[in-house]
């Protein structure tokens, strides 16, 4: 499996590679990615309700609802 996440990191404000994705539901009914760099830093990106089935459906990340 040569497929990676990526998402915003909140520190460097940049798209980076994801480690250890939970996806979430918001309080609003959307989906979230939430996971870590590999340096420790906190990254997010907002998902749509197909994406996020087809990541944990990939075991690309855990489902957190």
């Amino acid at each position: 499996m040569d497929e990676k996440l990526t998402a915003y990191c909140l520190k460097t404000k940049k798209t980076e590679e994801l480690f250890e994705g939970v996806v979430s539901l918001t309080k609003r009914g959307g989906y979230i990615l939430k996971g870590v760099r590999k340096d420790g830093n906190k990254m997010c990106k907002i998902l749509s309700k197909v994406t996020a089935e087809d990541i944990i459906a990939k075991g690309l990340a855990k489902k957190d609802y």
